[in-house]
This record gives C-alpha cells, structure tokens and sequence, in this order.
C-alpha cells in the first residue's frame, strides 16, 4: 500500500493486545497460493482495453480473493433481502434499519463468521466488521479464507464482494507514489504576468486567463453564484488559507458559508483502526486547490478568484491524495458522497479523485446522491508519472449518473491537456492549458495570497462545479436535468456530442441567458 503507518511495531502490538477479546486466534488456513500481482494487474488492463473498464464482478472467485490477500483483506459486500431486484436503481428510497433489510445484512453477516469461523477459532460476529454503514446496504469486512468469497459470491443476498483496497499500480513503492498522486505542489507559482497569466479585477482579485474562452466574465454580469452550495469531495482545506476561512466572505463575496468536515475513516492494521482520528486540514494541497478555482472569494487581497465566487461552500476530506487505492479512502468517498446527497442544501457535487478498478460501494453511494437530486461532476482522469495511459477515462467518471469532464488546451480544442485521459465517457471540456507555455489557471495555495497553478482534468472538474453553480443561481428553480440541459445546449459542439470530448467547452454567459 501507498501509505505508511505512523504507529511503531511496537504500538501496533500493544493495540493488537488490546483487541484480544474481539480478535481471534488463527488456525492453519487450507487455502490456495495467491494469483500473483502481476497476473491480476494484465487481467485488469485486459478488461480494461476491451471493455473501457473493469468489474470485480469479471475475476474469479481465486482472483477476488488474491487481490484482498495483497491488499489489506478488507472486503466490501453489497447485501439485498432475497426477494429485492434492482436494488441499484432505488438505492436512494432503500431504508436498511427495515426488518428485511436487517434481516439481510444478519444473514450475510453469519454466512461470514460460519466460513472466517474454520479457521479463526472464538471469532465473534463484531470483529468482522472494519467501519460501521448507515447509509448504503453494504458491510466493510476483513475476510482471509476464500470459501467465504465462494460461499458469498454464491448467495443470493449477495449482490457484490470486492476488495476495496486493491488497485493496479498498488504495489509501486509508497515514495513513488505519494509523490505523484497530486499532493505537494500547491505552493504559489513565481513569474506570473498580468495580462498574460491573469486580470487584476475589482476590487483587488485576479482573474485566470483561462475563464475567457468560457465566458464566465460575462456570466458575472447576471449571476455569482448566490444562493447555491457546492459539495467539494476531496483531499480537505487548508487550515492556513485564510480565502477558505476567516477570509471567505470579503470584497465582492458576502454572506456566504464555508464548511470543512471530514470523512476519511482513520489508517486499519489487520483489521483494526490505529492512529489519529483524520481533520478536515488539507495535508495534500489538491483538495485546497480545487475549491480555489470553484470558490475562491472575488476580494481586496489580491488572490485569484474562483468561477463562483459567492457560492456556499463544503469540502470534505474524503482521501489522503488524488488516487483512490485504499479501502478507507473508498469508505471516506462513499460517505461523502451519501452525506452530501442527503443535504438538501446542497445543489452541485464535484470530485476531482479517482481509480482505475471500480468500486460497488462508491457506486452505490454515486447512485443514491443521484436518486436525491444532486448534479454531480467527476475527473476524467489525469495521468501520473507511475502510471501509464493505457486507460481512458478512469472510475467513477466512468458512471452515466455524472458528468466527466477533461482538459483542453488553448489554440486547439480538440486537444487535451497533456496528462488529461478521455473517452466516450467524456461530457464536458474545459480550456486549462496554454499550448505554447503549458501555464495552467490560478487557484489559492496552500497559503498566503499569491496564486498557485493547477492543471490536469482535476481544475476543468471544479471549472465545471463552478460554472454549474453560476447557472443555477441565475435559475434557482431548475431542477438537476434542467441546469444540465442548459450547459449542454451551451456547449460548443452541441447538438453533436463528440466520441471523446463530450460537448465541448460551455459557454458560461450563454448557459445564464
């Protein structure tokens, strides 16, 4: 895994002791020897390029099951009551504290501990169970043997069980990957030129050079974003950005809320939670950036000034980095995901995270927020230097119910940014990258007021959130499709939408006609 434990060996063992009652103790497993990483990695990639994605639902029972040993044996499964079909569909009216959905989730649950049970002696039902779900109808488990894959996948109370935290790329080195998952860059940019990298407006702001070729200046004209909250589910919010706190509302952005919560289930070792309980501070800097571009207040102290700038804000730090690869991140998107959907405040939702494998579980929670209305917009995907383009527009970007969206560069839009994936999944393209320069727009740092520059299909995601922001404010009325409508027919290739770039570039002040 990518992450490195903060506990000694020592700590770790203490805690391990301490968890003596509701763990277990081991017997000899009679189970198979573990499908190699490779192997499982060339049957994603397989999947993936004639398929556009890969479904755990696809791999083997042997193969589901060596993929949880070489990750951190947490398993999701995704329960229903016998007699319900279609549970995807209507996840949002689901109400699992009814009797036959708890009726379900207990006879998943003893299907568990019976197989866990042949070869964990005294196991008890509670141990089984890494993080608790009040939302959606699935179970987070730590699972060794492969008869309980078998027996599970077998069931039909079942409706899916995967591991959560195996992902193509996983067994890289935890230095290679943490520094390239889009963390650690979010300091201010030096060079920038007036006129040429941003426009100083009233009444001391800067402007992205990129908001131009969407109009968005003459959006402002009839709307700010007013009224309307964005959902941000990212790496969190910088403690020391002022212009996200204490400075939020200032110069021409007034009355508005900012709020800062967490999702992110503390780090699991064998099972158990260990470490600090996780703060909503952004220790990556993408989640900070990313509700810049959207949010950013339009005020005197002469920071950039984000696409909706009197727009309610919530960012939720649902992931340590941008690369969704472990199973508390999955869990702390799901949540985010349902805690949004049921605000009936919020209006828009926006990640800029993603995977490569999918996930039923951030499904899931994708499907409910869906079935409550909200508009949601996801990255395309932004290729890193570990990990190769040989996929086109990554997981959940993948899923009709949200609206992907991709970079572009500047003298040619039928060109992506040079990191940015896309696919017939794609719906929207923003402008976010100088062909001559490769400048990218401004956004808040970390810190302080001097802007920094953020690329990839991550900023044309939150430019998005942003611009839809803007069109309901002007519409307050409208409905989820209708503010959807109205970007679409915006679009720069509407009514023809392209087979990778979706319909184009929206026209912010068209679209708030």
């Amino acid at each position: 895994m990518k992450k490195v434990f903060t506990l000694t060996i020592l700590a770790a063992i203490i805690l391990l002791q301490a968890c003596k009652k509701t763990a277990s103790e081991k017997i000899t497993p009679a189970n198979p020897s573990v499908i190699s990483s490779a192997k499982i990695d060339d049957f994603i990639r397989e999947e993936i390029r004639t398929k556009q994605n890969f479904e755990w639902a696809t791999a083997s029972d042997e193969m589901v099951w060596s993929a949880l040993q070489q990750s951190d044996k947490i398993l999701s499964v995704g329960y229903r009551p016998a007699n319900e079909n279609k549970v995807e569909d209507r996840l949002a009216e689901i109400d699992i504290r009814s009797n036959n959905w708890k009726a379900a989730r207990q006879q998943v649950l003893s299907i568990i501990l019976t197989e866990e049970s042949k070869t964990q002696s005294g196991l008890e039902a509670e141990a089984l169970e890494v993080w608790s779900e009040n939302v959606l109808p699935v179970m987070d488990v730590r699972v060794e043997n492969l008869s309980t894959i078998k027996a599970l996948r077998a069931s039909n109370l079942v409706r899916y069980a995967e591991p959560m935290g195996y992902e193509p790329q996983s067994h890289q080195s935890t230095q290679a990957v943490q520094g390239s998952s889009g963390c650690g860059s979010n300091t201010f940019t030096a060079g920038l030129v007036a006129g040429v990298d941003y426009l100083n407006i009233t009444p001391n702001s800067k402007q992205s050079w990129n908001y131009a070729y969407h109009n968005i200046p003459g959006a402002w004209t009839k709307t700010t974003g007013a009224g309307v909250k964005v959902f941000f589910i990212d790496t969190g919010a910088e403690n020391d950005q002022e212009n996200l706190g204490s400075a939020f509302n200032q110069g021409s952005s007034s009355g508005r809320t900012i709020e800062k919560i967490v999702t992110l289930p503390r780090q699991t070792l064998f099972g158990f939670p260990i470490g600090s309980v996780e703060t909503p501070d952004d220790g990556c800097g993408h989640g900070t950036s990313m509700a810049g571009a959207c949010a950013a207040p339009r005020g005197t102290d002469g920071a950039a000034c984000g696409v909706a700038y009197n727009c309610n804000l919530v960012v939720s730090r649902a992931s340590s980095d941008v690369f969704l690869d472990e199973s508390r991140e999955v869990k702390g998107v799901s949540d985010a995901y349902t805690n949004a959907a049921n605000r009936s405040d919020v209006k828009v939702i926006s990640m800029s995270m993603g995977r490569i494998s999918s996930s039923s579980q951030m499904s899931d929670a994708i499907k409910y927020a869906y079935g409550k209305g909200k508009l949601m917009f996801v990255a395309a995907g932004t290729s890193f230097s570990w990990a190769s383009s040989w996929f086109g527009v990554v997981f959940p970007a993948t899923l009709s119910e949200v609206n992907a969206v991709t970079g572009v560069r500047d003298n040619n839009f039928n060109t992506q940014c040079s990191d940015c994936h896309d696919g017939s999944q794609t719906d929207f393209t923003v402008v976010m990258e100088k062909a001559a320069s490769g400048m990218h727009p401004i956004t808040l740092a970390n810190t302080g007021d001097a802007p920094s520059t953020v690329g990839g299909s991550s900023v044309a995601t939150a430019t998005s959130a942003g611009i839809a922001a803007l069109v309901w404010s002007r519409f307050p009325a409208y409905t989820r499709d209708q503010v959807l409508n109205r970007m679409i027919q915006s679009s720069s290739r509407y009514p023809t939408k392209s087979s990778n770039l979706g319909w184009g570039n929206v026209n912010a002040d068209l679209a708030t006609n």
